[in-house]
């Protein structure tokens, strides 16, 4: 996958942002999805990267300044599992991040993210279409397991916004839901 289909994976799910508003990127590494993120975002946007990989995220840092310099951008470290109070969010990205969490610590680790967003905000998540795992993907969750996963964790209006193929566990889809 490249940038154009980071970009198109969440697309559907920012239908209609405003400008300025404060999302984040919820394991977001060396930033593939934070990027995505900025770019649909636009200037006067906020994007607030969360990830227990300091390294990562100082690459994700620099891609960003680089490619994005008219949005603002700040790094946490921290786990996914516990995640700092980062104030009313708009939206919350968690793309190829969840599926490090155990499956019976999921719903709880949803919920305390969906936590993080103001009312009605937006919570997309990318993820292999999958209910089994590998070494390097241990607990990927298919559409429908989120579908499930989503409601237990208190989000609504779940729907998927978009699907691509992969070598790896054969595809990966994006889904929205509101908080």
């Amino acid at each position: 996958m490249d940038h154009a289909d980071h970009v198109g994976l969440l697309r559907a799910g920012l239908d209609g942002v405003a400008a300025r508003e404060r999302w984040a990127d919820i394991g977001a590494g060396t930033g593939a999805f934070t990027l995505a993120l900025a770019d649909l975002l636009g200037p006067g946007a906020t994007v607030i990267a969360l990830d227990r990989d300091a390294s990562a995220l100082g690459t994700n840092a620099r891609a960003m300044a680089a490619r994005f310099p008219d949005v603002r951008f700040e790094t946490v470290v921290a786990d996914l599992i516990d995640p700092p109070d980062l104030g009313p969010l708009d939206g919350i990205v968690a793309a190829n991040s969840l599926h490090f969490v155990p499956r019976v610590q999921q719903v709880e680790a949803v919920r305390r993210l969906a936590a993080l967003g103001r009312p009605g905000g937006r919570f997309v998540v990318v993820e292999y279409d999958a209910d089994r795992g590998n070494p390097w993907v241990p607990h990927p969750f298919s559409f429908e397991t989120w579908r499930q996963l989503a409601a237990e964790a208190g989000l609504r209006d779940t729907k998927r916004i978009g699907r691509v193929p992969s070598r790896f566990l054969r595809a990966i889809y994006a889904a929205a839901s509101r908080t």
